[in-house]
């Protein structure tokens, strides 16, 4: 049996019997809670062993009793910043309001935390909260006539595009109302002033309807339209599969 990590062990307690040493004087929860603070306020850059250890009262070493290295302190902060799902189905819910219910969901706790969508993660999910969304993921599809394999892959299509839409919206400036002024404002114009119909005949053509839609909330509208867009070829899949979908 693999040996678990021992900030998998302090997360998930399971902690060996009779460990010798003196006993944590914070719990890694604490210790996560203490670093997502920091990456909320001043970004991941200043996420750091020492920053973190300074912040729960520690000296850096004393922090590598509870993990080995600053990956390790990255998972922590993310499942910490997820929390776990709090999601109840009804069992009059189809599949595909249950998963949209769910990439909302979790969506919104990456935009509460936006530099979760920056970590580096070096493994698939092994922390509690992480494990509970995927969890809870499979639960919503569990009605979609699929194979266990396709809901694991579609599950993870769609936390993919997901969590690249919650990067690109905060990256380009687009969580709420664009001010007409800003850089993001302005972008439509100066494409139009950079094209011309010639060389980009697509732009050019797009480009009047694009400035003519007044959306002023760019994450919820291209959520819905990229989800639906997903889920449509889910639909597909299963038509093509000759089941029914529900």
């Amino acid at each position: 049996m693999t040996d678990l990590p021992r900030y998998l062990q302090l997360l998930w307690g399971r902690e060996p019997q009779g460990r010798r040493g003196p006993k944590p004087g914070r719990s890694i929860t604490e210790i996560g809670e203490a670093a997502v603070a920091i990456a909320d306020a001043q970004g991941l850059d200043a996420i750091s062993m020492k920053s973190v250890a300074a912040a729960v009262g520690f000296t850096t070493m004393s922090l590598y009793r509870y993990v080995d290295s600053k990956d390790e302190l990255s998972a922590v902060m993310v499942d910490v910043a997820y929390g776990p799902p709090d999601l109840r189905y009804g069992p009059d819910e189809g599949w595909r309001e249950r998963i949209t219910r769910w990439t909302r969901e979790i969506s919104t706790r990456r935009m509460a935390h936006p530099w979760t969508t920056e970590v580096r993660l070096v493994s698939p999910p092994l922390t509690p909260n992480t494990l509970g969304w995927t969890e809870s993921g499979l639960e919503a599809l569990e009605e979609a006539p699929l194979t266990s394999q396709q809901r694991l892959s579609t599950l993870l299509a769609i936390d993919g595009w997901g969590q690249n839409h919650v990067r690109q919206t905060i990256q380009m400036g687009l969580t709420g109302p664009v001010d007409p002024e800003s850089p993001q404002g302005a972008y439509l114009a100066l494409v139009s002033a950079l094209i011309d119909a010639d060389t980009f005949p697509h732009l050019a053509s797009a480009g009047p309807e694009a400035l003519g839609d007044d959306d002023e909330d760019f994450f919820d509208e291209e959520f819905d339209y990229g989800l639906g867009l997903l889920l449509d070829g889910i639909e597909a899949l299963i038509a093509r599969s000759g089941k029914d979908a529900h």
